[in-house]
């Protein structure tokens, strides 16, 4: 199982006519299932009203109501990036995936009460993506490092992700889900939330988080582990400032942590259950 997006999901791109929502796009689209995930753009109309293949209309509301879409991905300018989570969530999308980067603070603070009232969640700004191994990859998160698997990781750097990937591979291990989050920023998804989800995710044995916890949600994110996770939770926090104290925090909710990226395959092999390994 997964938990954001799968092989079902049905994805609308805002963007598509910038180089790196273009890029990104046919990139996912060559990927699992992805010519049947992404399903339209939305902008500017280009000659015959499709770029590449995928239909491009006007509006969100005017792709969701042609093709059923419930996820939308982002691209836009700095600028326009707010507006557009908001449209995404005004049309009824369950899912906005943010990769701009820049957007200003004031504009997605704007944005809160609105996307909680419409039950929208938004990963981002700024995010790398999700990928659901074997089946879809929605932003810039490559999805061909990942094995398919049942270890949920979170995580703020797309090159530790990789790394990461190939280590847990080593010992049979797979991702259900890769999510890429912000390297700052509460307004979207946070750690704590990921958690959640995955604690309730069925084909998640055990969860991996690379890179550190937000400041602001390190302590309710230590208290919620404490208290209610009772998968096993493998973490890489690096050096830096506030590592001790990030490494600290979550050694003593239960997390274990590798000393080095290398070892994290091995330590997280350490903790699942071997009946799950390999993959079934």
């Amino acid at each position: 199982m997964s938990i954001l997006v799968n092989k079902r999901s049905r994805i609308v791109v805002q963007g598509l006519v910038e180089s790196a929502g273009l890029q990104h796009t046919l990139a996912g689209r060559r990927y699992g299932h992805g010519r049947r995930c992404f399903v339209a753009g939305v902008g500017p109309s280009p000659l015959g009203g499709a770029l590449e293949g995928i239909p491009v209309f006007k509006t969100v509301a005017e792709a969701r109501a042609a093709t059923g879409a419930t996820t939308s991905v982002v691209y836009a300018r700095p600028g326009h990036a707010a507006e557009a989570i908001d449209e995404a969530a005004e049309a009824g999308m369950e899912l906005v995936v943010c990769v701009s980067n820049g957007v200003p603070p004031q504009d997605l603070s704007a944005l809160q009460a609105r996307l909680q009232r419409r039950g929208t969640r938004l990963l981002g700004p700024g995010c790398a993506g999700v990928v659901t191994p074997g089946e879809v990859q929605v932003g810039a998160l490559p999805g061909d490092v990942h094995r398919r698997g049942r270890i949920g990781i979170v995580s703020r750097s797309v090159a530790l992700t990789a790394y990461v990937a190939r280590h847990l591979a080593q010992f049979g291990l797979g991702a259900s889900t890769v999510v890429g989050l912000p390297q700052a920023g509460l307004h979207g998804l946070t750690h704590l939330e990921l958690l959640k989800m995955f604690s309730e995710d069925d084909g998640t044995d055990a969860v991996l988080l690379v890179g550190s916890v937000g400041e602001d949600e390190l302590q309710h994110c230590a208290e919620w582990i404490a208290q209610h996770m009772e998968k096993p939770l493998v973490g890489y926090i690096e050096d830096g400032a506030g590592a001790a104290v990030q490494r600290s925090a979550l050694q003593a909710c239960g997390v274990q942590l590798a000393s080095d990226p290398a070892l994290i395959g091995e330590l997280t092999a350490s903790v699942v259950d071997c009946r799950w390994l390999p993959f079934d």
